[in-house]
């Protein structure tokens, strides 16, 4: 029916020799049924079986059943103990639930810690501060991912509604073919497909005719596979076994009759849907944890220090468990949950309104951007799974266009004279690459179509000028053309070796050969004159090189994971102009220990013949060495994959079940899209990355002046109210950091939230604040003629030097590397000039005193301005020292 792919050449690469089966251990498929008598105790499924190499007459004992088929009460019996044949339901959690998950989150836990605590000493302003802000991030995070899961809810089923049994009245009779519901079907039951059936659950082939079967929803696989009862088990695979379909599939061309090895649950599609274990953390929730365990350290030492410090040193007792909360509230930085959902629903939303992604869980658009691997597989992402003409050559391998035109004439006439529904994808690209004119220049008079046993083709046609004689034109698998030619064996080697170099190189191969004929002769395969060679390659993804640079460009390296030759990926790779590093087989790879093949993972770009175990092994090698993972898969065959990976990304036409389980939805299967979610999950975290260093710095250097301010004080440095006033202040000016835009350079490599560099910073920068801070205290000792004077003085100058610090903190460290050369006030700028504006107005305002603040003195804000300068000056000196360093937020390939 077709012109056949050339013979795949041999591993060149790795272990020579193809790799051997790999079914997957967990696989449900062909479980050992109990006989009718001997069902066990659940009614349920049994142990695992053999592998699916067993013969027909095993499946058939095991089944207790035969080709006739069940009886009725056999079918009714079966019913009742294996259950109907449904797929369980995957619902999407409710919005109450996607709250309760959002109140489990690290950073919101620390605050209704904190807030219980304010709550228990009766600092009820601060207690309600906290719980509103707590409830505003969790309905803004649970909002976001409920309208994701509504954007991605579509058919839940891939099954059938009615199949074709056949079944007996009783056990002498003969069967008879009726409909009945899908749910009704039970293991041993036999059934007849046909074209446009879905496969109605996972079934034995007894008989097939011109079988193909689509198993995209499995496999990811865009192209028909074929498939039948008399061949062997394959070698790639349980999916790939010619004498066996699953459901979630249908039925593409001819007609089968099949007995029902699995129903229900049991199946390899329902087995996909039921893995919901819990997936390995990812890097935003690994990051998260560390930086909470430093929030909670820091939250539950304060107070123990401010209580026992201001008992031994001033003999002050409980009066000060308000300010040590009002202090410990102080270094958290409040508003994190509020700024982080906002930074990540904001992205989520650009990418689904103008790039078509969907976000399914807010925290994997910051894992995206943190992502330093992406592996993907070849066909349909990198190529579109359709050949396209690369050469036409002759015999002595230059190229030569009568070639193409004689191997076009011939699928032309196939298709006409043989009545083939439409081209195999191999004739398509012949027709494709032909002129058409020179093709109606041809009259066809027989065709005899493409035959799996010949591996050939052949039509006789009129040729112009040549009256009484017809040219015969054969083509198809290198070997099956050459062994009908007249060649000596130097020159049929010379030619084969030919084909093999291209081949190996990545390349499919076809060979043409013609032979002159009476007019009326009977057409004959033999005695033919070999013409040459035409060579194919996959045709690329249109964006996939560009996008491939993108991501390059954004220190995200591509590793290929494919089922195919290796010789076909690294062409695919060539021609997209992604270098090739490494190339390691799945026959090789079995061979690794698991610190082997990590070491040997970060060097290799293309990973061939992998299975889908072979895919989440090498998954977990790279995370293992310390990469954040994306890996981009559609069938359910991916799903161990996708679950694995720090992001999992699944086009929209994918396989329900692997777009229920993948964080990101794409449009289609196309690079460029994903390009554009690494872009938006770098600006969304590096706008929390600053806020966190810019937020935990200031407010350490803040408790650290707090605390030796108040053991040299005859009072407190500031009251509760003023504290929780200033810290709302700050908060609400921190919100700008959702609407910054980061340096370009920030968006050109992968950053990981690192909680020990995270902590060095703060340490650093927050004492540096503090030396700040203290340096005002002896601007208000001297402005004042002794703080101990005027009490509402002090903490007046205090509260309007903390906020113009922090102002300062704001403006110089997020412009942050690359933001030299006259960056636009942004955002951040304009609220930290806010900031600094309630600073210096507060304090004279009627609302200052309802707070227990004062007017300043004029000559204050003169030894403030200096203070502040040589604050400036410091702190671009450390910003500056600290960039010269390779930021430790970046994930080192």
């Amino acid at each position: 029916m077709s012109s056949p792919p050339a013979p795949a050449p041999p591993v060149l690469i790795g272990a020579p020799g193809a790799p051997a089966a790999s079914p997957s251990p967990a696989s449900p498929l062909l479980r050992a049924l109990p006989s009718v008598g001997g069902a066990d105790g659940d009614g349920g499924t049994a142990v695992p079986g053999p592998a699916p190499a067993a013969s027909l007459l095993e499946v058939f004992r095991r089944l207790d059943t035969g080709p006739r088929g069940l009886t009725e009460a056999q079918a009714e019996e079966r019913l009742a103990r294996f259950g109907e044949n449904a797929v369980p339901d995957a619902r999407d959690p409710s919005w109450p639930r996607l709250f309760a998950r959002s109140v489990r989150d690290p950073f919101t836990a620390v605050l209704l810690c904190l807030g219980l605590v304010s709550a228990a000493v009766f600092a009820w302003g601060t207690a309600s501060v906290i719980l509103l802000l707590v409830v505003v991030s969790c309905v803004l995070r649970a909002s976001g991912e409920h309208r994701a899961a509504r954007s991605t809810a579509g058919l839940r089923r891939l099954v059938a509604t009615t199949v074709t049994v056949q079944r007996r009245g009783y056990e002498d009779t003969a069967p008879v073919t009726r409909e009945i519901p899908v749910e009704e079907l039970v293991p041993g039951d036999v059934v007849r497909l046909g074209p446009g059936d879905l496969i109605p659950a996972d079934v034995r082939l007894l008989r097939s005719t011109g079988l193909t079967v689509q198993q995209a929803a499995l496999t990811g696989e865009s192209a028909p596979v074929e498939k039948s009862a008399g061949d062997g088990p394959g070698d790639e695979g349980v999916l790939q076994d010619p004498r066996l379909c699953f459901q979630g599939a249908s039925v593409a061309s001819g007609s089968a009759t099949a007995v029902v090895t699995e129903t229900g649950g049991d199946t390899r599609f329902a087995a996909a849907h039921r893995r919901t274990g819990k997936p390995p953390a990812t890097t935003f929730e690994r990051s998260v944890q560390g930086v909470s365990w430093i929030l909670i350290r820091f939250a539950l030492l304060t107070p123990p220090l401010v209580l026992m410090a201001n008992a031994a040193l001033r003999g002050r007792g409980l009066e000060t468990l308000p300010f040590a909360v009002a202090v410990a509230v102080g270094l958290t930085p409040e508003m994190l949950p509020v700024l982080v959902t906002t930074c990540l629903a904001r992205g989520a939303a650009l990418l689904s309104r103008t790039h078509g992604v969907i976000v399914r869980r807010l925290p994997a658009l910051h894992d995206i951007g943190a992502m330093d691997v992406l592996c993907v597989d070849k066909t349909g992402t990198l190529t579109q799974d359709r050949p396209v003409v690369h050469r036409a050559l002759d015999a002595e391998g230059h190229d030569d266009p009568d070639v193409l035109r004689w191997a076009a004439a011939a699928a032309w006439w196939s298709l006409q004279l043989a009545d083939l529904p439409a081209p195999d994808a191999l004739d398509e690209a012949l027709l494709a690459a032909a002129d058409e004119d020179a093709l109606m220049s041809y009259d066809g008079v027989t065709a005899r179509p493409f035959d799996p046993a010949r591996r050939l083709a052949t039509v006789t046609v009129r040729t112009p000028g040549r009256l009484g004689t017809h040219t015969q034109i054969t083509k198809g698998a290198v070997e099956a053309v050459l062994q009908r030619c007249v060649l000596s064996d130097d020159e049929r080697s010379r030619l084969r070796d030919l084909a093999d170099t291209h081949a190996a190189d990545g390349l499919r191969v076809l060979a043409v050969a013609t032979t002159d004929r009476p007019a009326g002769a009977r057409p004959q395969e033999r005695g033919l004159t070999f013409r040459g060679l035409v060579t194919l390659r996959d045709a690329l993804a249109p964006t996939a090189a560009e996008a491939l640079a993108g991501l390059a460009g954004r220190g995200v390296s591509v590793k290929v994971l494919t089922g195919d030759h290796p010789g076909t990926a690294v062409r695919a790779c060539r021609d997209l102009g992604l270098p090739v590093s490494g190339v390691l087989t799945a026959e090789r790879l079995d061979t690794l220990t698991d610190p082997e093949l990590t070491e040997l993972a970060r060097r290799t770009t293309v990973f061939a013949r992998c299975t889908p175990e072979h895919k989440t092994r090498i998954t977990r090698a790279l995370q293992a060495g310390g990469h954040t993972v994306g890996f981009l898969g559609d069938g359910v065959n991916d799903l161990p994959a996708l679950r694995t990976a720090d992001v999992g990304i699944a086009p929209r036409d994918a396989a329900e079940v692997s777009r229920e389980n993948a964080d990101l939805v794409l449009a289609g299967k196309d690079l460029t899209a994903i390009g554009h979610a690494v872009a938006a999950g770098r600006h969304a975290g590096g706008n929390i990355a600053t806020y966190l260093r810019i937020t935990l710095s200031s407010n350490l250097g803040n408790v650290i002046a707090m605390l030796s301010a108040g053991l040299l004080l005859p009072f407190l440095p500031m009251l509760p109210a003023q504290v929780l006033v200033q810290n709302l202040c700050f908060d609400a000016a921190q919100l700008a950091f959702a609407h910054d835009r980061p340096a370009p350079s920030a968006l050109r490599r992968p950053s990981v939230l690192d909680p020990r560099e995270l902590l060095r910073f703060i340490v650093g920068f927050g004492t540096l604040n503090a030396v700040a801070d203290l340096a005002t205290f002896g601007v208000l000792a001297f402005a004042l003629r002794g703080p101990g004077d005027d009490e509402a003085l002090f903490h007046s100058g205090w509260f309007t030097e903390n906020l113009l610090t922090q102002a300062v903190v704001m403006v110089l460290l997020s412009i942050g590397r690359g933001g030299k050369g006259g960056r636009r006030p942004g955002p951040v700028t304009w609220s930290a000039a806010g900031l600094a504006g309630v600073g210096l107005l507060l304090p004279a305002s009627p609302a200052g005193a309802a707070l227990g603040l004062s007017p300043l003195p004029g000559v204050y804000y003169g030894l403030l301005a200096a203070v502040l300068a040589l604050y400036a000056v410091a702190l671009t000196a450390a910003r500056t020292r600290h960039e010269r360093v390779p930021a430790a937020t970046v994930a080192q390939p």
